[in-house]
């Protein structure tokens, strides 16, 4: 019986002169710009000024970048402490090793100082940002395609993952093929991407509620996921640290959003709040003049949501 399988990529580094392309990075940049896009749409749709997801992003990404390898080093201390290794290691972050996890917090981080120093609603941000994560995250797992890594358990379905005996963990030497948890998992985040789309459109999620279904969806199919691979990771108990993590994250979003089920529609005036007001009133010989009071219900409208 003929054997159909996903072929792996022979390489994921290619050399353009001395400058070494690698495939994984490529995917992250790609999917943070995809990311953007979907985002500044979203937000823009909402109110939102033009180009402030872009402004976010310079300083999200940086914090997600640092966020993801502090989770990878703290999670893996063995990788870079102890006899025979070297501490120095733990900042080679193009080695390889970005925990998602770290990426997300530190992420958030970097969002939520840049929206404070730029008078943006967070959550709404938040928001906007949700189903773009997903398709972000779905482009990012194809590095782990051209790299042959993080595969699951051996399979001979047709969908199995042809991988190179250099790359398979001990005691797999006689598997040729496994299953691939890339795959699985960028569809999976694809197909919630489309489904929070759906959702918000139906009941237009604010206060940080889409954001939350972001985090239910994808640790959902994260824990089943995380349960086929075989890549050598630090267990609690009969459980991979990563698949308590996301119970704990789907159970913390879940809380949230069943807890603000009733906040109301108005989730943020999504227009700056700077702390300075350049413009003032001047009378026509050019002497500053008393700006006229807002009405209560002015000030209210102005300030909603920041």
């Amino acid at each position: 019986m003929l054997h159909t399988f996903i072929p792996s990529p022979s390489e994921g580094v290619w050399h353009l002169g001395p400058l070494p392309l690698r495939a994984y990075a490529l995917g992250i940049i790609i999917g943070a710009l995809v990311a953007i896009w979907i985002g500044e749409r979203r937000f823009q749709a909402r109110g939102g000024r033009p180009g402030l997801v872009g402004d976010v992003a310079i300083w999200a990404i940086p914090f997600g970048i640092v966020g993801a390898r502090i989770y990878h080093v703290v999670t893996d201390p063995e990788l870079y402490f102890g006899d025979g290794r070297h501490v120095v290691d733990a900042l080679k972050i193009w080695q390889g090793g970005l925990g998602i996890w770290g990426a997300i917090a530190g992420g958030a981080l970097g969002a939520y100082i840049a929206c404070r120093r730029y008078g943006a609603s967070f959550a709404a941000l938040a928001d906007a940002l949700a189903p773009g994560l997903l398709v972000a995250q779905a482009i990012g797992r194809l590095g782990n395609y051209f790299n042959q890594e993080l595969f699951g358990k051996p399979t001979t379905k047709p969908w199995g993952l042809e991988i190179e005996l250099d790359n398979r963990p001990p005691g797999f030497d006689q598997f040729a093929t496994f299953h691939p948890t890339f795959l699985y998992e960028l569809l999976w985040n694809l197909a919630a991407a489309a489904l929070i789309i759906l959702i918000d459109r139906r009941y237009k999620l604010t206060g940080g509620r889409a954001f939350a279904l972001y985090a239910m969806f994808y640790t959902a199919g994260r824990v089943w996921i995380e349960a086929l691979r075989i890549d050598t990771v630090n267990h609690i108990g009969p459980f991979r640290l990563n698949v308590w993590t996301s119970i704990i994250v789907f159970l913390v979003a879940l809380a949230f959003f069943v807890l603000t089920r009733n906040r109301g529609p108005a989730d943020a005036s999504l227009a700056e709040t700077p702390d300075e007001v350049d413009d003032v009133p001047a009378d026509e010989s050019g002497e500053p003049t008393d700006a006229p009071a807002d009405s209560d219900d002015s000030a209210k409208d102005r300030h909603l949501g920041s």
